[in-house]
């Protein structure tokens, strides 16, 4: 009786070793995969367990990890720094093509090769968070090794190269957090309920107080902060109903450029049609005095002058006869290179049209505006050295307005600063646009009506200011419909744009919400958040405590002592049926 009585429960004994080892190995297909991918361990016996209060990867592992975690961190930021900078694209092939002298779209590639980037380290990095959360011990192979290093250096220059070159984009990446910020915050929180799945497990089977502090306690900081942060979040989209002002104007910059050739008289047609409110171009002077429309200096990337006057593509386009320049072709270079990232393809009737563009004048500009009463606003190019109209300039361009083109004078926002006063005594009636911020006093006391700022500068606070002086706000370029959203909350009176098109079909802002739908969004985020944290640990603790149901040397010693695994199979076969 007494021999039964032993042999039951070594047989109940080994019955938990069994349940054990088949927990062990009930999921060794998926941490196959895992520990493949990551590690290029990919048989059974090439891995390795973290024990009880272990540390969960050696120490040379422990002193890469970080590495990992700031490749992700890094390649994440620059990524949504270079995503959110969507909006300058073409400015920055347009430097590229200055510095190159060839044409091409860097900033996609740049795009492609941070989003490929940022998902490798993110896989990597997923991979090593499910091979904690299943208590295995970490070894990232040598090639991934290689792999992070690339990401984290790529990573880095690009964003210390950003920060030298492209300062200003600094003030876009925080103009986007103002729309940005409260979806930001909900995948910040995802990302915290996710990670408590292996911080839970490693804090649990951590033997030491201590060890569970410095496992834990830098989580729930970190969760704590993300909780009310959305104390210090300012949004000027998030508002009450019935404070939003009236759409923002849209004026096309240069016309319609991602859809016809930029300053021909086909892009201000398309502006038009798409309903553009007004027109903005570039005005040159050529060398017989005739002002025509032109962006850069040369002719080189906006006309065929390679096949027409190969020995001078250098040349300054203020250098040439009207008669050269009349002779150019203005629209083969749009469809050949593609200036906008995301450009639809023409049908074969616009592609038709763009072939046969040339250069356009001032004249036929202004006399297209005044007839579909649209408002128009140019930058002016004073001529080089030795041309013959360098101090007469102004003048023509009057002479053109006033006398050839007769444009109705309001529609003109008179933006050249140099001689205002004597603009103003010649040519009454034009809206004086001044293009950067003053105090209200200077700006009355010149009768500014308009303010021409880059979008960079834009603020709610200063758009109010100078609207209660009854001096309205422009901003330039917005082509993104975020930013469009975020000026509309502003309170921006007009934006100039190389997407009329896609503009003018937003009914509202993007991102406009209530503050008490924010609110409701915000609590209920936390209180979810909160509920699976607190799931997820409390079923980790769970399953350690139900495989801690035997004392832990009396398994472990018949799982690890040799032959005693065998024992357990020869004497589990030849167990009663009811208790196998």
């Amino acid at each position: 009786m007494e021999a039964r009585s032993t042999s039951l429960k070594r047989f109940g004994k080994l019955k938990v070793v069994r349940r054990r080892l088949l927990q062990q190995y009930e999921q060794q297909h998926f941490v196959s995969c895992l520990a493949g991918f990551y590690s290029c361990r990919w048989k059974r016996y090439q891995r390795e367990r973290t024990e009880p209060g272990k540390c969960c990867c050696n120490l040379r592992e422990c002193m890469f990890f970080p590495l990992l975690v700031a490749a992700f961190c890094f390649s994440l930021v620059f990524l949504y720094t270079w995503g959110e900078g969507k909006n300058d694209y073409n400015s920055f092939d347009w430097y590229n093509y200055g510095n190159l002298g060839y044409w091409f779209l860097w900033s996609l590639v740049i795009l492609i090769v941070a989003a490929v980037l940022f998902a490798y380290v993110s896989l990597l990095l997923v991979l090593a968070m499910c091979l904690l959360a299943e208590g295995q011990r970490l070894y990232l192979h040598w090639s991934h090794k290689i792999g992070t290093f690339l990401v984290l250096g790529f990573s880095i220059a690009c964003l210390f190269a950003l920060s030298m070159l492209w300062r200003d984009h600094r003030k876009t990446v925080r103009l986007s957090f103002q729309v940005t910020a409260p979806y930001l915050h909900i995948g910040a929180i995802a990302i915290m309920v996710l990670l408590a799945w292996p911080v839970s497990f490693h804090a649990i089977r951590a033997d030491k107080k201590v060890t569970q502090v410095i496992i834990v306690g830098p989580y729930l900081a970190m969760l704590l902060f993300l909780f009310l942060i959305p104390l210090g979040m300012y949004s000027p989209c998030i508002r009450e109903m019935g404070t939003l002002g009236p759409k923002p104007a849209l004026i096309g910059h240069r016309g319609a450029p991602m859809l016809a050739p930029e300053n021909t008289e086909m892009s201000f047609l398309k502006t038009i049609e798409h309903g553009g409110d007004g027109l903005e171009t570039d005005v040159a002077i050529s060398y017989d005095g005739v002002p025509f429309l032109m962006h850069d200096d040369t002719l080189r990337r906006t006309t065929n002058i390679a096949d027409v006057y190969p020995n001078d593509t250098g040349k300054a386009a203020s250098f040439f006869s009207w008669d050269a320049l009349r002779k150019l072709n203005a629209g083969t270079w749009f469809l050949k290179n593609k200036p906008f990232v995301g450009m639809g393809s023409l049908s074969k009737a616009d592609q038709k049209q763009a072939m046969n563009q040339s250069i356009y004048t001032l004249s036929s500009f202004l006399r297209l505006a005044d007839s579909h009463n649209k408002l128009v606003i140019f930058d002016l190019y004073r001529p080089p050295e030795k041309h013959p109209y360098r101090n007469l300039w102004l003048r023509k361009v009057l002479d053109v307005i006033l006398k050839e083109a007769k444009i109705k004078r309001h529609l003109v926002l008179w933006l050249h600063n140099s001689v205002r006063s004597f603009v103003q005594s010649v040519a009454p009636g034009f809206q004086h646009t001044m293009g950067r911020k003053a105090p209200i006093e200077d700006l009355l006391k010149h009768n500014i009506v308009k303010l021409n700022l880059v979008y960079t500068d834009m603020s709610s606070e200063d758009i109010r200011k100078y609207a209660a002086a009854n001096i309205t706000t422009n901003f330039y370029v917005v082509n993104e419909p975020w930013l469009y959203s975020l000026a509309w909350c502003s309170g921006a009176h007009s934006v100039t744009t190389n997407a009329v098109h896609l503009l003018k079909d937003l009914s509202q802002p993007l991102f406009l919400m209530t503050p008490q739908q924010y609110s409701i969004m915000w609590i209920l985020t936390d209180l979810t958040s909160a509920f699976l944290i607190t799931l997820i640990f409390f079923l980790q603790w769970w399953r350690e405590k139900n495989f801690s149901c035997c004392p832990a040397e009396d398994s472990n010693s018949m799982i690890e002592n040799g032959g005693s695994y065998n024992k357990f199979k020869t004497e589990l076969s030849n167990m009663p049926p009811i208790l196998a």
